[in-house]
């Protein structure tokens, strides 16, 4: 509604000269004062000459201290300009609007909407205030309502949505049934697809879902769970020949009552869980050994190949047991694998041992995975057996390494020791070959530049395979 429009269509009195020309100054001052909860006398200078109350209750506030100072002063600086066009605009006689200003009172605004009226021709002028602190407070309280009922909304919808992202990836067959019809409100996908693939369960009865000879059983489980809101899970059928668990919860909404309905497919096993039941019969199946384990490398779980690797005749003497106690050299390869996969999130072909339960050892191939989450990490593990010669410790009839490379590839399949003596070899081959080549062979001057005796030099010659070199000659 226009406020402008509707204060300009006011009807004043027809004979308002006449019929007040005998009211006294008084009268008019009482009538001013009540027709407002505050009302100014202003100069034709802006300066307020009079305060008056239209209520007591407004004594304490302040409003006698505005008597003269100027309008524009005690007011907050945007609401100066409202102030100086009401002056400016009320001996112009022309309709008259409220205008609200706020005034700064005991450290807070309060908020006053004027009326200016021209009162004389020497520019005085009647600025006539009622208090707007309460309907600001209602306005407030309104707003803070409102921002609460926006945010329970916002609150529910999330809810919502969580509820509905559960109730659609639930990998168990989830029905809404209503109980005045027992027909089918709602299905998760899952329970289309135990439906066999059914998009169009909606409307349809619950107990077509089930074979012939199970529908009875349902019915009374259902009307068991109306009656005492609890009830035994009974085994029955579905129509595509599924055995499965039913159970029924009974909950209401929207003045009505509905049956939560889920299908378990015999033995704890999610009815729709096809393609996971797939992926373990796989991973167990696999040649290769698998076990995942918790953050404390705690086995969970493990596939048949695992158990054949440890000698374990039975999966409970695998579960819950550490992992350390069947991988790895005791406080060495399974500390630096599972700091690996901390840094990286990933290892693969880390080289490292499988005990058995009767103390056989097998050389494996391990690649790991982390993954969970930050809260609940756990330990993926693939380990394959090496099937390579070991190395011999002893020099005799062997070719030695002939890299740094060669040599970093023994750590994690020989003891240290053993990796010293064969770099230790290594480096005496080569300088012999080297003293060798740069004295043209002459086995004399290359005992000289090695520091060795001839006899020394021979001996290693022929430790080293060097003995018969072409061309080899001395003094």
């Amino acid at each position: 509604m226009d406020l402008s429009a509707s204060l300009a269509a006011a009807v004043p009195f027809r004979a308002g000269a006449s019929l007040f020309a005998g009211v006294d100054a008084d009268l008019a001052a009482r009538v001013i004062a009540a027709s407002g909860d505050v009302a100014l006398v202003v100069d034709g200078g802006g300066v307020i000459r009079d305060v008056a109350l239209g209520s007591g209750d407004l004594t304490g506030d302040g409003f006698e201290s505005w008597i003269d100072q100027p309008w524009v002063d005690i007011v907050t600086p945007d609401s100066r300009a409202k102030v100086e066009e009401m002056l400016r605009d009320a001996p112009a006689r022309g309709p008259a609007r409220w205008r609200q200003v706020n005034h700064p009172l005991h450290g807070a605004e309060v908020p006053i909407r004027y009326l200016a009226i021209d009162a004389a021709r020497d520019g005085r002028v009647i600025a006539i205030g009622r208090d707007m602190r309460a309907a600001a407070a209602l306005q407030q309280r309104l707003l803070s309502a409102q921002q609460s009922m926006e945010r329970d909304y916002v609150r529910l919808r999330q809810m919502e949505t969580r509820y509905r992202m559960l109730f659609d990836q639930s990998s168990e067959a989830v029905f809404i049934v209503d109980t005045a019809t027992r027909r089918i409100t709602e299905a998760n996908p899952a329970a289309r697809v135990l439906a066999g693939g059914n998009e169009h369960l909606t409307g349809q009865a619950f107990v077509a879902q089930l074979a012939d000879s199970a529908r009875d059983t349902a019915l009374t489980l259902l009307g068991a769970v109306a009656a005492a809101e609890q009830g035994a899970p009974v085994t029955v059928e579905t129509a595509h020949g599924t055995t499965c668990e039913l159970s029924a919860t009974l909950f209401r909404q929207d003045r009505g009552s509905y049956f939560l309905v889920r299908l378990t497919a015999a033995g704890g096993t999610p009815a729709t869980d096809t393609a996971d039941r797939r992926l373990l019969d796989v991973l167990d199946r696999l040649p290769d050994a698998f076990v995942l384990t918790d953050e404390n490398l705690d086995i969970v779980t493990e596939n048949a190949a695992f158990l054949d690797l440890t000698e374990s005749a039975r999966r409970s003497a695998l579960r819950g047991a550490a992992l350390s106690r069947f991988v790895g050299r005791p406080g060495i390869d399974l500390g630096v694998l599972v700091q690996q996969l901390k840094d990286h999130g990933a290892v693969r072909n880390f080289a490292t041992i499988v005990r058995g339960h009767h103390g056989a050892e097998e050389e494996v191939e391990v690649s790991a995975v982390l993954a969970g989450d930050a809260a609940h990490p756990c330990f993926g593990f693939s380990l394959r057996t090496a099937r390579r010669a070991r190395l011999d410790i002893e020099p005799a009839g062997r070719a030695l390494p002939r890299s740094v490379e060669q040599l970093t590839e023994l750590v994690g399949r020989v003891p240290l020791k053993d990796i010293v003596r064969e770099s230790t070899d290594l480096i005496e081959r080569l300088c012999i070959e080297a003293a060798l080549t740069y004295t043209a062979d002459n086995r004399a001057s290359a005992a000289e530049i090695l520091g060795l005796s001839r006899q020394s030099l021979y001996s290693k010659l022929h430790r080293h395979g060097l003995g018969n070199l072409p061309g080899a000659g001395e003094e």
